[in-house]
């Protein structure tokens, strides 16, 4: 199916709601929690989610292939996919706290066309493609102007899970000089960024269905999306997210250099 941009954009949105419609209906009840191959907990909730998902796409979009957290990826030589995570933070759905979301991005090759995250439990909705702004419940997304460390918010998913002990101790550095820190991250905390209400988001490990999503998000929110090595990439392992104005200091900080040093001024 040919598909212009905003076609694109609202359908991101379309699987979003789909899948998160089906993981909140489980929100709360008593679930059975299995553990998969790399030690992450898996739900009835994530697979029903994401095969709803990938039906509506099935049907809508039969030649594209499909690459989700939970089944994997389907048609492989297809240059168009979408990229599912049907909940992001599993860990704290599990639990009982709202701070999930249902997250599809929609990709050309590497190239992220169209993003959204949707967030049922707290009735938030983040749709963002290039050139066509980032969009928070219908209204434009923008990220903060704090332009100090010192008066700027830095989240984390989990500071005890960064991928070495130099990112642990990175992280460590920048929460040490920020206003505010916390480690209730996954997918919210890109959400805080690209609406202002947080400055940074560090990920230390991050699958590509972690990521597409956030890369337009962020950017077209008025942000930096870069993995933690300064590519502007989704395929990183890892992930920074900043407004602009931190771009340079917060890279800085977490790679333990100056600015001059760091070089950060290119990712901006």
């Amino acid at each position: 199916m040919t598909a212009n941009a905003s076609t694109l954009l609202e359908a991101a949105q379309e699987v979003a709601r789909v899948a998160g419609d089906v993981a909140v209906r489980h929100f709360g009840t008593r679930l059975v929690v299995d553990t998969k191959s790399d030690g992450s907990p898996v739900t009835a909730a994530d697979r029903e989610a994401e095969g709803t998902a990938r039906e509506w796409i099935e049907r809508r979009f039969p030649g594209d292939g499909i690459l989700g957290e939970e089944f994997g990826l389907a048609r492989p030589d297809a240059r168009r996919r979408w990229v599912l995570d049907p909940i992001d933070g599993t860990k704290t759905f599990i639990r009982g706290v709202p701070l999930y979301g249902s997250l599809v991005a929609v990709l050309d090759g590497e190239d992220v066309l169209a993003g959204a995250a949707y967030f049922p439990s707290l009735g938030e909705l983040l749709a963002a493609a290039p050139g066509m702004g980032c969009w928070w419940n219908g209204s434009k997304a923008q990220v903060s102007a704090t332009s100090a460390i010192a008066g700027a918010t830095v989240l984390t998913s989990d500071e005890r899970f960064q991928q070495s002990a130099q990112q642990r101790e990175a992280w460590c550095r920048l929460a040490g000089q920020a206003a505010l820190s916390r480690s209730w991250g996954d997918c919210y905390g890109y959400l805080l960024v690209a609406t202002g209400r947080a400055e940074v988001m560090v990920d230390g490990v991050l699958s590509p269905w972690d990521a597409a999503a956030f890369l337009p998000i962020i950017e077209e929110a008025g942000g930096v999306f870069t993995d933690w090595g300064g590519r502007r990439t989704i395929f990183g392992g890892s992930a920074i997210a900043t407004n602009r104005a931190l771009t340079v200091a917060a890279r800085s900080l977490l790679h333990g250099v100056s600015p001059e040093e760091d070089g950060a001024d290119r990712h901006g």
